[in-house]
């Protein structure tokens, strides 16, 4: 288990499965409360397959803080087909893709997001030799926009009304703590 500030990031194993996606459904349904489209179809169960399907391929993870789960992500060192939809095929194959990057609605604003995407950029690489995070986001979803810019991320276009961000993955060996 690691620890960044007083947060705790771990691989989920399948006895994260419920807790995970009832994080997701209550972010989703907060987004949906909001007015915010986006994730609506987690509601109704719409990926909670391909979340156990992640978990077990060891690309899920578990944010805890105090023994609660504060927030949930996935990073995939391979392409979805939901991937190559928005952002083409990776020839190359030299990027990490981001989904599901979910903070609690109770410990929003609290800069968890902020210290989740540090984590990423220092621990994620580790054996993947990636260059890039990719992720992408609802276009409309101005905040989110935001917050991805203002962590780093370059906007690099929109698909299927969905902005697309890249960011350089650290390579120092001494940043690690993964």
């Amino acid at each position: 288990m690691n620890s960044l500030k007083s947060l705790h990031i771990q691989k989920a194993s399948l006895d994260d499965l419920q807790m995970v996606i009832s994080l997701l459904k209550e972010c989703a349904q907060w987004m949906k409360d909001g007015n915010i489209d986006q994730w609506r179809y987690l509601l109704e169960g719409g990926e909670d397959l391909e979340i156990k399907s992640a978990i077990e391929r060891n690309e899920t993870y578990t944010v805890m803080k105090n023994e609660q789960l504060v927030a949930t992500f996935t990073l995939s060192p391979q392409q979805t087909e939901w991937d190559v939809h928005i952002f083409g095929k990776d020839e190359v194959g030299n990027c990490l893709y981001l989904h599901r990057l979910a903070v609690s609605p109770s410990f929003m604003n609290k800069g968890i997001g902020k210290e989740i995407l540090n984590w990423i950029e220092i621990n994620a690489n580790e054996k993947q030799d990636k260059d890039n995070i990719i992720l992408d986001c609802v276009a409309n979803n101005r905040k989110l926009n935001q917050f991805y810019a203002d962590n780093g991320f370059q906007y690099i276009g929109e698909s299927d009304r969905h902005s697309k961000y890249r960011k350089p993955l650290l390579r120092r060996e001494d940043e690690r703590i993964f």
